[in-house]
């Protein structure tokens, strides 16, 4: 075995010590170069790197668990968004996103928190917030056509001389959905003193239909026979509007809102 053939096998246990290395070498001196030890011997000069095998598979074991770990929770992450996406992708194929959306909508309005703001005798027309209330009396448009669920013709003026509640929404429409439950236990209640005017903005009326009939609500939903009036064309899904028995929009809110309260019932009592 030669000088070299010895170092390198003393490498492998470098738990030896000096003294064994210099009888095995026959080393001339140890000196350092850059805190490396350097063993000067007969056949030549070696750097020895102190480092143990055992220390040396430690780290090599170490590093191998270290990427395994992170490959496992790469893995599982790619998992998680895959499933996310799938359900997603799903909701969406199925249009069930909206009702999802709107049930979680519909824990905010049962904090009581959104409500039409019905104390507020007059606002500022102008303010198009878009969960704006206005409150200001303005003389309702009454030449409004529409079509009801047996597919006969009405027109808004039908029902002049009551209190109307007017809602515009759609099926797609997830804080329409939302309050929607409201709506109809508000209209069980007092569906004989107003008239409710559920106004469907879906492009195909089937579709508003059969998810009233789905649901299991008795609200009385209609389609557009013809375009709306002004007053009526807001941005907002859904709006609600509020004709007092005089024939006033007496009242506007853009947005959903919990209307099955005492304060909004009491307030459409005091309209007739």
């Amino acid at each position: 075995m030669n000088c070299l053939q010895k170092f390198i096998s003393l490498i492998v246990d470098t738990r030896r010590s000096l003294l064994s290395l210099r009888k095995c070498f026959k080393l001339t001196k140890v000196e350092s170069f850059n805190d490396f030890p350097i063993i000067i011997c007969e056949k030549g000069v070696y750097m020895l790197f102190l480092m143990s095998k055992r220390k040396k598979t430690r780290n090599i074991e170490k590093r191998k668990m270290d990427k395994k770990k992170k490959k496992k929770s790469t893995k599982k992450t790619l998992i998680e968004y895959g499933i996310i996406a799938a359900v997603a992708i799903t909701l969406y194929a199925t249009g069930l996103h909206t009702e999802v959306i709107g049930f979680a909508q519909r824990g905010l309005l049962a904090t009581g928190l959104i409500t039409p703001n019905v104390e507020k005798v007059a606002q500022d027309k102008s303010d198009e917030s878009e969960t704006a209330t206005t409150s200001t009396p303005t003389p309702a448009d009454f030449n409004l056509a529409l079509i009801d669920e047996d597919g006969k013709t009405h027109s808004l003026a039908d029902f002049e001389g009551k209190v109307i509640f007017m809602n515009m929404w759609a099926t797609w429409c997830p804080p329409c959905i939302a309050e929607m439950p409201n709506i109809n236990k508000l209209h069980q209640e007092m569906g004989h003193e107003v008239a409710f005017v559920m106004v469907s903005l879906d492009e195909e009326f089937e579709t508003a239909k059969a998810f009233n009939e789905r649901k299991g609500y008795d609200l009385p939903i209609y389609t557009l026979q013809s375009n709306r009036p002004p007053m009526y064309q807001s941005s907002t899904v859904p709006t609600t509007y509020v004709i007092d028995a005089q024939g006033q929009l007496v009242l506007t809110h853009k947005g959903m809102s919990n209307y099955n309260t005492s304060k909004f019932k009491k307030f459409l009592r005091s309209l007739k």
